[in-house]
């Protein structure tokens, strides 16, 4: 497997990623991970992937979840996560991130939800990882499509109804104020005004209901949107100051603890 060891502070971790010009909304990923353990991080996708080698452990909605071979990683969008090895040899995995949009339209339906971060369903994983594998391999655009159409549907059967909306979604209007300024110093005060509720009260719930600190939010949406503007080709200076975060060296160390790898070599990754 082609990797970028020097992005990482262990040379024994190496990550890959990929975005199929033809079809947006649609990132692969391909890592073995060894020592590099990810901060929280969130992907406004969702995130599907089958672990070849080793046993990963990663926080998810308050829960811990180990992955292995046999397992599907079934995981909703804008949930925040980390994930580091279990076992001595690390983990060896392949992950394919679909935008919500885009998964309504190649299954045909919408609101896809899943209970649980981790399915064991071996047969179907080894059908999956073999298909993340041809994903890579695939020549052309409609060879491309053809292999996503099938991996959907390989993960239909496992995918339930989206949960209705309760009063526990009530944070949605923080998280959106900061979507909205992101390249901004965000108070504790500021964002319990936007709640309704009083600084620490509202620190309390937040954290109970999102199992992270506001401020754990703010970083990953911060990461998140460096990705997207550095796949829309902005220069790494630029993207940091755009993320709010102090400087381009800041970016960097940021971005490798949440993505494993630096800003610099997931643009050229992306963008060519």
């Amino acid at each position: 497997m082609q990797g970028v060891p020097q992005q990482f502070e262990f040379a024994s971790d190496r990550a890959e990623f990929f975005h199929p010009p033809a079809r947006p909304g649609i990132e692969l990923y391909r890592a073995h991970i060894v020592r590099h353990a990810f901060e929280p991080h969130t992907h406004a996708a969702y995130g599907f992937g089958a672990v070849a080698s080793g046993v990963e452990r990663f926080r998810y909605r308050g829960s811990e979840y180990l992955a292995a071979p046999g397992g599907i990683v079934t995981m909703n969008p804008d949930v925040l996560h980390t994930g580091r090895a279990e076992s001595d040899g690390g983990w060896q995995y392949r992950m394919i991130y679909i935008e919500p949009q885009v998964l309504d339209d190649i299954a045909g339906q919408r609101g896809w939800w899943f209970a649980d971060a981790v399915q064991q369903q071996p047969a179907r994983a080894q059908q999956l990882s073999q298909l993340l594998a041809a994903l890579w391999q695939a020549d052309d655009a409609l060879a491309f499509d053809c292999l996503l159409a099938q991996l959907v549907a390989l993960l239909a059967p496992l995918a339930g109804s989206r949960p209705p909306h309760t009063a526990t979604q009530r944070f949605d209007a923080v998280i959106d104020y900061m979507q909205a300024h992101l390249a901004q110093r965000i108070s504790l005060e500021q964002l319990a005004a936007v709640a309704g509720l009083s600084p620490f009260h509202f620190l309390r719930q937040f954290q109970a209901q999102h199992h992270a600190t506001p401020q754990q939010m703010l970083m990953a949406l911060r990461l998140h949107r460096a990705k997207q503007l550095l796949t829309a080709g902005l220069a790494p200076a630029q993207v940091a100051a755009d993320c709010g975060l102090s400087d381009q060296s800041h970016l960097n160390r940021c971005f490798v603890k949440r993505y494993g790898t630096t800003p610099a070599r997931y643009q050229k990754a992306v963008c060519g």
